[in-house]
C-alpha cells in the first residue's frame, strides 16, 4: 500500500486532475452497492477513470502499475477508503449547527460505541456499550471467535449510506445473511428516524427515493428504532470472519438528550420535529 499502490495511485488521480466522487458513489448505488459492506462497482467505476493515467503511467513505472491493478482486481473493499473519507467531509459539513440534533459521527472502540450531535461541540462524544449484532459468520467460526477491534467506518451511515441503503444491495444476504425483505423493511425503519432524504443518492428499489439521512436523537428516542449499521466481523486471531448488521446501544442517545436539553431547554418531541434547526 505505501510504496506500490499509494505512489501509483497519487500519480494517476494528480494525472486526471482529481475524481469526484459523490456522482461516482450515486451511480454505485444504482449499481448494487451500498459503499460501507459492498463496494464492488465502486471500486470498478473508480478504477475505469483512472484507468487512461494508469496506461499513460505504465511507460515508466510497468511493474507498479501492473501490481497496482492486480491489487484492485482482487480488492473489492477498496473504494471503502474513498466512500469514508467522502462520508466524513460530508458529515463534518453538518457539525456544529445550532440548536440541531442530528447525529454527525458514530464510532466503535474495542470497549464501547459512541457518536456526537452536530449542536453539541466539537468533541463532546457520548458513550454506550458495544452494539448488538446479527451477522452471519463464515464456515469454521462461531460466535465465540468474534473481536471488538474498533473502526470509523460507520461514518458512512451518518450521511445516508451503508445500512440506510440496504435495499439497494440486495446481493449483501449471500454475505451478512437475512433476505431481501428484511434489508427492505430495516431500509424503511431508517425513514422513521432521520430528517430528510438525500437528494443524490437514491434506491431504485424504492422508485429513486432518497436514501434516508440525517439521524435525529429524538426520533430514535420517540421511537425506540436505532440505526442499521452493516459492518463485517473480526477475528480474536486477526482477520475477517463474518459480517452482519450492528444495532447501536439506546444509551449513547439518552446521554446525548441529557446533554442537549441542558443546553437547549427541554422541550416535547412532537414540537421539535418541524423546526428548520433539526435539520
Amino acid at each position: 500500500m505505501e510504496r506500490v499502490v499509494a505512489p501509483v495511485m497519487g500519480e494517476a488521480v494528480r494525472a486526471t486532475g482529481g475524481v469526484p466522487l459523490r456522482p461516482l458513489m450515486r451511480r454505485a448505488i444504482h449499481m448494487g452497492d451500498e459503499l460501507h459492506s459492498r463496494n464492488t462497482a465502486a471500486t470498478i467505476l473508480f478504477t475505469r477513470e483512472l484507468f487512461p493515467a494508469l496506461l499513460d503511467l505504465d511507460g515508466r513505472m510497468s511493474k507498479e502499475v501492473r501490481m497496482t491493478l492486480s491489487f484492485l482486481k482482487e480488492s473489492d473493499y477498496f473504494f471503502l477508503r474513498l466512500s469514508m473519507a467522502a462520508a466524513k467531509a460530508m458529515a463534518d459539513a453538518a457539525h456544529g449547527v445550532e440548536g440541531s440534533s442530528v447525529v454527525t459521527a458514530m464510532t466503535l472502540s474495542c470497549t464501547s460505541f459512541a457518536l456526537r450531535v452536530s449542536g453539541l461541540g466539537e468533541h463532546e462524544w457520548f458513550t454506550g456499550p458495544l452494539p448488538t449484532v446479527e451477522g452471519k459468520l463464515f464456515e469454521g467460526y462461531t460466535e465465540n471467535d468474534i473481536t471488538w477491534m474498533g473502526g470509523e467506518s460507520h461514518i458512512t451511515e451518518t450521511v445516508g449510506l451503508g445500512g440506510f441503503t440496504q435495499a439497494a444491495a440486495f446481493a449483501l444476504q449471500a454475505y451478512q445473511g437475512g433476505s431481501p425483505q428484511a434489508m427492505v423493511e430495516s431500509n424503511e425503519q431508517m425513514y422513521r428516524i432521520t430528517v430528510g432524504e438525500h437528494p443524490y443518492f437514491r434506491i431504485p428499489f424504492f422508485g429513486y427515493r432518497g436514501t434516508p439521512v440525517g439521524i435525529d436523537l429524538y426520533r430514535v428516542l420517540e421511537t425506540g428504532i436505532t440505526p442499521v449499521i452493516d459492518g463485517g466481523l473480526a477475528g480474536r486471531d486477526g482477520g475477517q470472519i463474518g459480517a452482519g448488521v450492528l444495532r447501536p446501544p439506546i444509551e449513547c442517545f439518552e446521554a446525548a438528550r441529557v446533554a442537549f436539553e441542558a443546553r437547549y431547554g427541554a422541550q416535547p418531541i412532537a414540537a421539535r420535529a418541524g423546526r428548520p434547526s433539526a435539520v
